[in-house]
């Protein structure tokens, strides 16, 4: 499945656990671990997902490819959110567990690219 998230001049993507995609049109510099608002993935796409054991998250902008591995949560169901976590915490926002990078390990030129409100990146979830 493919969606686009758009840039926000708050975005900082530092936090070191965590990283989310958010339908939110605002960003606030506490949401440290949001890489992209206005996300527009479909839900049912994204249910689909849940009877894989792994994914594969490839954002993408100009240039730029950035890949995030991570176990699928069976219990995910937000409409929302997509939040990705190194750990095996559990909760309806989170689409991926024990990934290999948190917003901290992604790509600076990337999220410098992302803090520009104009961009717009591509995500795609195999």
């Amino acid at each position: 499945m493919k969606f686009f998230i758009y840039g926000h001049e708050n975005l900082l993507a530092t936090h070191n656990t965590t990283l989310e995609f958010t339908k939110d049109s605002y960003l606030t510099k506490n949401g440290d671990c949001i890489v992209g608002i206005r996300a527009d993935f479909s839900y049912d796409e994204l249910m689909k997902l849940k009877g894989q054991d792994t994914i594969k998250i490839i954002i993408s902008i100009d240039e730029i490819k950035e890949e995030i591995i991570s176990k699928v949560n069976k219990y995910f169901d937000h409409k929302e959110e997509i939040v990705i976590r190194l750990s095996d915490f559990l909760s309806d926002r989170t689409l991926g567990i024990k990934a290999n990078k948190a917003a901290i390990n992604l790509n600076r030129d990337l999220i410098e690219k992302l803090k520009d409100p104009k961009a717009k990146a591509q995500v795609e979830i195999i």
